[in-house]
């Protein structure tokens, strides 16, 4: 069975977008494909930046996606990018791309619903991905052993699986996130997509994937 590899970002607004669009295509596809999640690492900065870098571009950018797409930033997500000074948010891409790695291995089966709920989670309800408490709530929602996702999380070898899946992403060369492909069985990748698009387009792109075979 092919695999449809999703790459995103959790702090990426426009997959945040698309995450309507993903788990429509999961449900709908799950008996013709495999899913498979990559975080990008679109945030490693060497040093803590604040959100006060990127506020002023955020502040104008949600708009656009929530027009293109149909989602809604909620207001303590806007909260912060409309009052940075008073911020105590650093975004960096690592944990969340950790804590996936760790999902993953409990639930290998929701990785697209664990993706798009640490997207709601950062963008809609501002919890702050650089917290190990933003992770509870989606435990509880699935019944996953709090303690155990809390020790993997600080683990080595998560964080290795996750920057694993940084220099993958970097490899596939993708300049913009969201980002589909197919990796088929023979191992050859196929790209979607490169950048939002809604559910109709990427319908229409796996239908041409499976026509050609």
């Amino acid at each position: 069975m092919p695999l449809l590899i999703y790459i995103y970002d959790a702090y990426c607004g426009w997959c945040y977008g698309f995450s309507p669009v993903i788990k429509q295509i999961a449900d709908q596809y799950k008996d013709k494909l495999q899913f498979e999640v990559l975080s990008a690492g679109m945030i490693l900065p060497e040093k803590p930046i604040h959100i006060n870098a990127v506020a002023g571009f955020i502040a104008q950018a949600y708009k656009t996606v929530e027009e293109r797409t149909g989602v809604e930033f909620g207001k303590d997500y806007l909260w912060h990018i409309f009052n940075p000074d008073q911020s105590d948010w650093y975004p960096n891409s690592e944990k969340p791309a950790i804590a996936l790695c760790v999902l993953k291995q409990m639930l290998p089966d929701k990785v697209v619903q664990f993706a798009a709920d640490f997207q709601h989670a950062l963008h809609y309800e501002g919890r702050d991905l650089t917290d190990d408490e933003a992770y509870r709530h989606i435990l509880d929602k699935y019944g996953l052993d709090t303690e155990a996702f809390f020790q993997q999380l600080k683990s080595e070898d998560y964080r290795k699986m996750a920057h694993e899946e940084f220099n993958l992403v970097k490899q596939l060369q993708v300049a913009g996130f969201p980002a589909v492909y197919i990796q088929d069985a023979d191992g050859k990748f196929y790209q979607l997509t490169e950048g939002y698009v809604d559910y109709q387009e990427l319908t229409e792109k796996i239908s041409r994937y499976f026509k050609g075979q």
